[in-house]
């Protein structure tokens, strides 16, 4: 079973965990996501298309992330949410850490931090390896083709992140 940490309004650990996706959270209480943009030295962007079977946004794109696990600080979850979703080790990558923004869902028992994190290094497509129940392919895609996906409405999270491409 999957545990996460709960983090107060300051976003540090309050000592209390909670079930993955079990969306119990107060107002004032919050879970820790990670967002990491991957770029190519040549100025594309890695990003990724969510398999028709989520329930959130099936076919979108978006760019790596998820949710940190309890006792994981965010670069850590980065760096593993990074690896499992493209096969992609992005440690030695230049780039860290960008901003974090914050949603609150009065009610919904789910209130979250996102740390976002851009790393930039030189791969070959041939190194990526889409996780497969996760993603249904993937692309490295130009910042003008991502913002015609955000236009669109197919692209996750990319009025709170833009600032960081």
């Amino acid at each position: 079973m999957e545990l996460w940490d709960i983090y107060d309004i300051n976003k540090q650990r309050t000592g209390k965990t909670m079930k993955r996706n079990d969306w119990c959270l107060k107002d004032g209480e919050y879970h820790l996501t990670v967002l990491g943009i991957v770029a190519h030295k040549d100025g594309r962007y890695l990003i990724t298309k969510r398999v028709m079977t989520k329930a959130w946004a099936p076919g979108w794109w978006e760019v790596s992330g998820g949710a940190a696990q309890a006792g994981e600080d965010s670069k850590e979850a980065v760096l593993r949410e990074v690896k499992e979703e493209t096969g992609l080790d992005v440690s030695t990558f230049d780039g860290g850490y960008v901003m974090t923004y914050k949603r609150e869902n009065p009610g919904e028992g789910d209130n979250y931090f996102v740390d976002v994190y851009k790393f930039v290094g030189e791969f070959d497509e041939n190194d990526v390896k889409p996780q497969e129940s996760e993603t249904d392919g993937f692309m490295l895609a130009t910042l003008e083709q991502i913002k015609e996906f955000a236009e669109e409405g197919i692209f996750l999270h990319y009025d709170s992140i833009k600032a960081a491409f």
